[in-house]
């Protein structure tokens, strides 16, 4: 049981709600590029 108890310990420390807005703002950053790729690949025609 103690080990579970360590568990749950470990993910109570961590801040999801900062691992979640990075994870979102490195998408974003990564839908700027993706569209020009696009965009290249179908000669500019959205």
């Amino acid at each position: 049981m103690g080990f579970l108890t360590n568990i749950f310990n470990v993910f109570s420390g961590i801040d999801f709600n900062v691992i979640f807005q990075l994870t979102f703002v490195a998408l974003i950053m990564l839908a700027g590029p993706a569209v020009i790729f696009l965009l290249a690949l179908r000669g500019g025609d959205l």
